[in-house]
């Protein structure tokens, strides 16, 4: 199932989507928790979101979750039906379809964001 094929890069993914996914928490919780220093330093941070780099991130967080979410029901049933792992493949890609189309349709909903304005 592995050797660079498809099951190899799903697992990859799956351990990337779940890396961004924590650290994306990490940072949330961090940021949330500046509170407790005043509006001052809450602010100062929350400011630095607008740089480009994290409204990009905005998207790709939506597909990590999304890939994440989806894989993870894929590994599901490829462990509970005994059929499964016979359309791991077709069904990954289906996983790789619904994770870009939910990052489009992010990225036209942020759209106004992503280039400047709001």
């Amino acid at each position: 199932m592995y050797r660079g094929r498809e099951g190899q890069w799903a697992f990859l993914l799956h351990r990337l989507s779940g890396l961004a996914i924590l650290a994306y928490l990490l940072i949330h919780v961090i940021s949330i928790s500046l509170f407790m220093f005043g509006e001052n330093a809450y602010m100062t941070v929350h400011r630095l979101y607008d740089f480009w780099l994290f409204r990009i991130g905005l998207v790709l967080i939506v597909a990590g979750v999304v890939y994440h979410a989806f894989n993870g029901l894929r590994i599901i049933v490829m462990d509970f039906t005994g059929t499964g792992v016979a359309y791991q493949r077709q069904m990954w890609y289906g996983v790789l379809a619904i994770s870009v189309l939910a990052a489009l349709y992010t990225a036209v909903r942020l759209y106004p964001r992503l280039v400047g304005g709001y």
